[in-house]
């Protein structure tokens, strides 16, 4: 069977499915295929961490666009993301205070409300967290989580009440060239004809560019969250925290657990579909960490873990536009940190390929032939390698 559409976005999680909304909504015709259920990759294992923190402006432009869906997310795509507002406080590691209120300035040029707090203001914000081992910290009171799931499903319900169609469980052998340019997908049995086919495959988009003749350096990223219960004595406080001198992440889950990342030990390799759990030493990390953190979680259950997969670029930053063959667009290499940048991105690939430039927001940093001209991205005030 063959047939016909504007735009193929192969990848049904965060970002395929931002990028499906925006161009149904524009009237172009969407076709979406997932190799498994839409969320079930990446997004679906995302620890949700709504904030606009980060040591490349560019990214925190993005989440900032981005921040307006999540915080009125029925208004602007319908249904619901879980959106809950805890604030959030990033605490780097001793000798970066510089980098922190340079990268804290920049944010608020472009207008986040964030702002740099002594130890004793921290206090107060988050009265169990321990503040013996740093001076300040950023502090972002509007930023929290959402649920990732929700999110995508609610995108793609909007995508499909604009025309868009979705196929879970079609996966793509081939993305086919002729003359140069992209004709369209070939799937087990069937062909979609189209212009132009939108990347948003996670860890699968090496594999998947090379049918078309275009090399991404692409590699699976794999990264262990745990859950613990929620002491009552947290509970009425915790904010969303990333802590760089432990080198972990954490959050509430709802009413009764919280959620908890490391940023150390992550695997890399050339294994998409492996989603196990990558560090059997993540349980005694966890409380040995979050507990010189929050003393108090040493009350907590350990109530368990699982592991997930994204595709992580070389200099850790998204691959996002035009790249290879006439008609592909890249939109992947997100490297762990890009569901809370999935709707501004999404905006912006729906432009560059309606209106031929993205111009709700720059994303001609992220330019994927980056890496071919020897520009790896940096960040503007760096703190280091993320996933070390």
């Amino acid at each position: 069977m063959n047939e016909t559409a504007d735009v193929v976005v192969i990848g049904a999680g965060i970002h395929g499915a931002s990028t499906a909304f925006h161009l149904a909504a524009r009237g172009a015709r969407v076709v979406v295929l997932e190799r498994n259920v839409a969320a079930g990759g990446a997004t679906g294992r995302s620890s949700g961490l709504v904030r606009m923190h980060y040591d490349l402006a560019a990214e925190s432009a993005l989440a900032h666009r981005s921040f307006d869906y999540f915080a009125n997310w029925s208004e602007r795509v319908g249904g619901e993301c879980g959106f809950v507002r805890t604030g959030f406080l990033r605490i780097v590691t001793s000798g970066l205070e510089g980098e922190l209120r340079a990268n804290v300035a920049d944010q608020q040029r472009i207008g986040i409300r964030t702002s740099i707090v002594s130890a004793a203001e921290v206090r107060e914000i988050a009265p169990g967290l321990t503040t013996d081992d740093f001076t300040f910290a950023a502090y972002e009171p509007d930023s929290g989580y959402a649920d990732p799931t929700s999110a995508c499903t609610s995108l793609l319900a909007a995508a499909r009440a604009h025309g868009a169609t979705l196929r879970q469980g079609s996966a793509v052998s081939a993305i086919d060239v002729t003359d140069g340019r992209v004709a369209g997908v070939r799937l087990n049995g069937s062909y979609i004809a189209a212009p132009t086919v939108v990347l948003a495959a996670g860890a699968w988009a090496g594999p998947l560019a090379a049918t078309a003749g275009a090399q991404l350096d692409i590699r699976a990223w794999h990264h262990d969250t745990g859950y613990v219960t929620l002491p009552a004595s947290v509970e009425p406080w915790l904010p969303t925290v990333i802590d760089d001198i432990n080198e972990l992440y954490f959050r509430r889950e709802g009413q009764s657990l919280a959620l908890i990342g490391l940023e150390d030990g992550n695997r890399i390799d050339d294994l998409p579909e492996d989603e196990a759990r990558s560090d059997p030493d993540l349980v005694d990390k966890i409380v040995d960490r979050l507990t010189r953190r929050v003393p108090d979680f040493a009350n907590a259950e350990f109530r368990g873990a699982h592991g997930g997969t994204d595709g992580i670029s070389p200099d850790q930053h998204p691959l996002i536009g035009r790249y290879g063959p006439e008609g592909l667009v890249l939109q992947c290499g997100m490297s762990g940190t890009g569901f809370k940048i999935a709707p501004a991105v999404g905006l912006a690939v729906s432009e560059l390929i309606l209106d031929g430039v993205a111009h709700s927001v720059d994303i001609s940093v992220f330019d994927p032939g980056r890496f071919d001209a020897g520009r790896p991205l940096s960040a503007d005030h760096p703190y280091g390698n993320l996933w070390r």
